[in-house]
């Protein structure tokens, strides 16, 4: 994707006008946004902060989507972000500067529940509620094709780390899709008995983790089309999962209001748990709030159904911030794949916020 500029009369999508990003310092009253340590008691806004990346403000609220966002996420550059709303819109944003909203991809006839860019930021993969999985050129703005063959809302969706790019999805069907993006259907579909809410595909390409309804992580040997194992300890439908970038840990996130760690090495002990991360309750929306590593694999975040954005050092357990700013539940939180420390969250309040975590 070209990083130039473009021609506000050359953005490519609808012609619908969506509102500047908001610095912290126009923010009036109770809708402060504030990015604070957990060590601060009131959550005021603290002012004098060292400056740490190239945003406008320390803080940026993302405005123009009408209806809540349940995605958000940086391209492979960390120049990019793409959030994904009810609206049925998504919207794509610079992360530098005053956040620019840039470009709006529509088609998809329900909401955008998940998002994942290509590995050379130049397509976008979104799965919606329409029973679509859809790939969309981020150059021209227009969507490559669509991918039919789910029979219910498509939950969630990731892509291969290595080789070619493969897709694979979730639904409430209770099959999990497996997709060449090159062609329109699926490549196989592997039936579960209940519906998937959280997918991830291993580094090698040769496990599939997924989670459901049922509360239980089926670890899935593709070769075999069959559950190797199953990661037992969440009392709830997961939300999320998310492998870490050295690929020996699992991060997951439930309905039970925890956020948990497993072992994924193949020959780790049986009990595959390794820690378990409290303080960002589901709340009462239920949305399938999701979590997720920064770069390094040094720490954690997830959203709350308490309006905040959580971060825990991945080691300890510690809790490092509880942020605060949204007006409703947080439903995805992502840390800048840059070495910049930046965080985006995405809430049902319709807005995204972009801040800096200091260093």
């Amino acid at each position: 994707m070209s990083a130039e500029k473009r021609p506000a009369g050359d953005s490519f999508g609808s012609a619908q006008l969506v509102k500047r990003a908001k610095s912290d310092a126009n923010l009036g009253g109770g809708s402060a946004v504030a990015a604070v340590n957990g060590s601060a008691q009131n959550g005021a806004l603290i002012q004098a902060i060292p400056r740490t990346s190239a945003l406008q403000s320390p803080v940026m609220e993302l405005t123009g989507h009408n209806g809540e966002v349940f995605a958000a996420r940086f391209d492979p550059t960390g120049q990019h972000i793409a959030s994904g709303s009810m609206d049925r819109s998504i919207l794509l944003w610079r992360t530098s500067g005053v956040c620019e909203n840039y470009g709006i991809l529509n088609g998809h006839k329900g909401a955008i529940l998940d998002l994942h860019w290509s590995r050379d930021s130049r397509v976008l993969f979104s799965a919606s509620a329409d029973m679509m999985l859809a790939s969309w050129d981020l150059e021209s703005g227009q969507r490559i094709r669509r991918h039919p063959g789910h029979e219910e809302v498509i939950n969630c969706l990731d892509v291969s780390k290595r080789g070619e790019e493969m897709l694979v999805s979730g639904s409430d069907d209770g099959s999990i899709g497996i997709w060449d993006p090159r062609q329109k259907e699926a490549i196989d579909f592997i039936a579960t008995e209940f519906p998937i809410t959280a997918i991830a595909l291993s580094e090698a390409g040769n496990e599939l983790f997924s989670g459901g309804i049922d509360n239980d992580i089926k670890v899935w040997d593709l070769r075999k089309k069959a559950v190797a194992y199953s990661l037992l300890g969440h009392t709830d439908t997961i939300t999320s999962l998310e492998i870490s970038p050295d690929t020996q840990t699992l991060l997951s996130n439930s309905h039970d209001s925890t956020v948990r760690t497993w072992d994924i090495r193949p020959f780790a002990p049986t009990d595959r748990r390794i820690r378990t991360y409290d303080g960002a309750p589901i709340g009462m929306e239920r949305n399938l709030l999701k979590a997720s590593w920064d770069s390094k694999g040094e720490k954690i975040a997830a959203g709350s159904g308490d309006r905040s954005a959580v971060v825990w050092e991945a080691r300890s357990g510690k809790l490092l911030y509880k942020l605060p700013g949204h007006r409703g539940a947080v439903n995805d939180v992502r840390f800048s794949p840059r070495d910049e420390p930046i965080l985006v969250s995405a809430s049902s309040d319709r807005t995204l916020i972009v801040g800096e975590l200091g260093k």
